[in-house]
């Protein structure tokens, strides 16, 4: 494996500029892209103030699987909005998955990011978004005494912590579409279109906590405390230590101390999918990485195993959106423009 920089690939002069750096510059700096990838073609426009990123524009994709890695991430906070299309993301290193559905908002905290993104390979629409990203510093001083939800959130970024402002992400309201057709369509220039961008980018920080602060109550947890949510992560933890030979349920919630209930809705809760999915998903993570050093497709099949070729294809295809024999397994590498850190700064492609 060998690091590469995305900016000795591409070429462009903006993209000698890191993405701190750009942070820092003054009033309003507005570029617009038009980038071609393994995976597909990009209509980017990033507009940078200070403290604040604002991306967005949409994805033509030619595949539906990107294996990426990150390097060297600006600390930022994102505000996201999936406008159209729907994808998931599963970072390695948190061990945690996301959906990003069609018409749904959250704000998010992803420190590092290591993982894999699966677009709807059924979706005809491509994908669509809209980002504002705050330096978390700036944030933080925003987030000082604003309501338990944007508090609680806060409490984990100061900490240096993966988080979300909820698990459960909401719909975009009228008002927010309203905010953020207003910011792509901004004609102010000079100081009052830095004035005009600031003041709708708080405007959609507020919209948000306030969706999430006037939410119905999400169903409580099964777990009641961080000891038994670390319990159900030493359980995956065992889970993939064990994947030759994984234990039953029973097995599993003997060794995390965890009854069968909380393990499985605890499980859940925690990443997003029951157990055996999950070690599904990482078996077929392995098989993927198997197949880049050449495996044959039959004997990744039997070690996995699966009763045919046909079988493991059949479940590699519905995971990856392509077959095995056909599958792009490289790391490929993009700029930040930062879909909830699909697009990042730079990217270590697997040879």
């Amino acid at each position: 494996m060998t690091n590469t920089d995305w900016r000795r690939l591409t070429g462009p002069s903006w993209a000698t500029t890191s993405a701190n750096e750009l942070l820092m510059q003054p009033l309003v700096t507005e570029m617009r892209h038009k980038l071609s990838f393994p995976f597909g073609d990009a209509e980017i426009v990033q507009i940078v103030l200070p403290n604040i990123l604002i991306v967005y524009g949409d994805l033509a994709l030619r595949k539906h699987h990107i294996r990426m890695r990150a390097v060297d991430i600006p600390d930022m906070i994102e505000l996201h909005f999936s406008l159209a299309g729907n994808s998931r993301v599963t970072n390695r290193v948190s061990g945690r998955t996301q959906n990003f559905i069609s018409n749904l908002q959250n704000i998010l905290y992803i420190p590092e990011f290591d993982g894999d993104v699966n677009f709807d390979h059924k979706a005809q629409t491509g994908y669509k978004f809209f980002e504002v990203h705050f330096s978390s510093r700036h944030f933080l001083e925003l987030a000082k005494d604003s309501g338990e939800v944007l508090s609680r959130f806060a409490d984990q970024v100061a900490e240096g912590r993966p988080a979300e402002l909820a698990p459960k992400s909401l719909p975009i309201t009228m008002a927010m579409h309203s905010c953020i057709n207003d910011i792509i369509n901004c004609r102010q220039q000079g100081r009052l279109k830095l004035l005009f961008l600031q003041a709708k980018c708080l405007e959609l920080l507020t919209l948000q906590a306030q969706s999430f602060e006037r939410a119905p109550p999400s169903p409580r947890s099964v777990l009641r405390s961080d000891y038994e949510k670390e319990l159900i992560i030493q359980a995956k933890n065992y889970l993939v230590q064990h994947i030759d030979n994984p234990p039953s349920l029973a097995e599993l919630s003997r060794i995390a101390g965890l009854n069968m209930f909380k393990l499985k809705n605890g499980f859940r809760e925690v990443f997003n999918t029951t157990v055996y999915g999950y070690l599904n998903d990482v078996r077929l993570m392995q098989a993927k990485e198997q197949l880049l050093t050449g495996v044959s497709i039959k004997e990744i099949a039997l070690q996995l195993g699966y009763g045919s070729v046909q079988h493991f294809s059949k479940a590699y295809s519905k995971k990856f959106g392509v077959p095995p024999g056909g599958a792009d397994n490289r790391m490929v590498p993009f700029p930040y423009i930062c879909l909830t850190q699909l697009f990042l700064p730079y990217q270590t492609p697997l040879n």
